[in-house]
């Protein structure tokens, strides 16, 4: 893909506007949310509002947040299986975020998620023919392309077998480079160095092109502009880590929505992996109902009050007990999950939790309190936080109490990640232009 630049001259038309507005749309089986932002480069430095520094190139001015409720039929475990249902949803949301800010935008960054999106880190050691000569972008492209592949077969394989079909074709969604070394020495950018031995880290992610076409389609309906498709635990990665590539960020990231859970592992500022497995906060809901024999619409609004003095101790630990059965479910997904991140060890130690169903009090206790992570690779109990996006670097918020309680929402941390990819994809500084940066910045769809 391509890099573009945002329009940097100032021009008086609404379509020059549009073209500098920025929607993050994150199609859920629950909601629908969307985010508009704008990205700035101000004449006069400005500080952030949480890390009172000066703000450069990749910052985003965050407008507004909105949300629609999805309607049943229109998602199947993840995926969407209703195309105009989920267009009509889209557009009660947008016109919601439009009405809000007045502001609309024209190009688009769409989160993907569900157990059918397959990714991997992948480690690659070559000896060149040539180690007196100096490593060319094409020698390096050429490398990247043969383990994008290789998975590309490894993950068609893997989901024949799930899905019961061997026709099935995958997109690559995205790509970044973790790490390149030469003779041992690691190094930013290869090009121009000479050496024996070349060992690369590249991350790829893959989902079936069924999927991306029927986001494709959305955003033909909804007349915008689709610069690409994001695997939701890689967007919130790059919210977390910001415009600074030598940003020293480890953490696990565990992103809870309603039917699926994204794990994604940071280490040192390098996007390590992602991993996805189908039980989200509906699991939580309907082992309630059929625990408590009532139905899920009450047994959502009780997972949601468990922090409310008038609900009674008995029915707090009637619902804390169903809860248990479907948090050892759960930790067994995320501890299978974190076993396939072999190349990192030991896994970091603080673990931050986002997604709709991240603030679940009983959760982030089972998980600060149990001993799910001994079989880990973990050098001592993880420290459980729940990520805050008034916190995240490069993010300023319109100056309004309500936009700000509406940011302190960790279910829209998807979100900010979109409109961070966004620029990513967008914008190429001058001082960012090392193939490395490209390459970590390269979204692929």
């Amino acid at each position: 893909m391509s890099f573009l630049k945002l329009p940097t001259s100032p021009e008086s038309s609404t379509n020059s506007e549009q073209k500098s507005t920025l929607l993050a749309l994150d199609i859920g089986s629950s909601f629908v949310k969307c985010a508009l932002a704008k990205p700035f480069n101000p004449q006069k430095p400005e500080k952030s509002i949480k890390f009172k520094k000066t703000l450069s190139s990749g910052k985003l001015r965050v407008l507004g947040f909105s949300h629609a409720p999805q309607l049943p039929g229109n998602m199947k475990e993840g995926r969407i299986v209703n195309i105009p249902g989920v267009v009509s949803v889209c557009e009660k949301a947008i016109a919601s975020l439009e009405s809000q800010t007045g502001e609309k935008a024209k190009s688009v960054v769409v989160s993907l998620s569900g157990e059918l999106v397959k990714s991997k880190t992948s480690t690659i050691r070559y000896r060149r023919d040539t180690p007196n000569k100096p490593v060319t972008e094409s020698e390096l492209r050429e490398l990247l392309d043969k383990i994008e592949k290789r998975n590309l077969e490894k993950f068609k394989s893997e989901l024949s077998l799930e899905t019961d079909n061997q026709d099935i074709k995958l997109s690559l969604i995205n790509s970044a480079v973790v790490s390149i070394s030469i003779d041992g020495y690691r190094i930013n950018n290869p090009v121009g160095f000479k050496g024996a031995e070349v060992i690369v880290e590249y991350y790829t992610a893959f989902a079936p092109s069924v999927a991306t076409s029927a986001i494709e389609k959305i955003c033909a309906e909804l007349e915008l502009e689709l610069l690409t498709v994001v695997v939701s635990p890689f967007a919130i990665c790059r919210a977390c880590l910001g415009d600074d590539v030598d940003v020293d960020f480890s953490a696990v990231i565990i992103d809870i929505g309603a039917n699926s859970t994204g794990i994604a592992v940071v280490d040192s500022g390098d996007i390590c992996g992602t991993k996805m497995f189908n039980i989200g906060g509906n699991a939580f809901t309907r082992q309630i109902a059929e625990s408590l024999q009532i139905t899920p619409k009450k047994a959502e609004m009780i997972k949601r009050s468990l922090d409310d003095t008038k609900i009674s101790d008995s029915l707090i630990t009637k619902t804390t007990a169903a809860l248990d059965r479907s948090f050892s479910v759960w930790l067994a997904g995320v501890s299978l999950a974190l076993e396939e991140f072999k190349n990192i060890e030991p896994l970091p130690s603080d673990i931050f939790l986002c997604g709709g169903s991240s603030n679940l009090l009983p959760l982030e206790e089972t998980l600060a309190v149990s001993d799910w992570y001994k079989s880990l690779p973990f050098l001592k109990r993880p420290i459980i936080h729940l990520l805050d996006p008034t916190e995240l670097p490069d993010f300023v918020f319109q100056d309004d109490s309500e936009k700000k309680h509406e940011a302190a929402d960790a279910s829209y941390i998807n979100c900010l990640g979109l409109l961070r990819v966004a620029v990513d994809t967008l914008l190429v500084t001058p001082d960012k232009s090392s193939l490395r940066d490209k390459l970590s910045k390269l979204l692929s769809h």
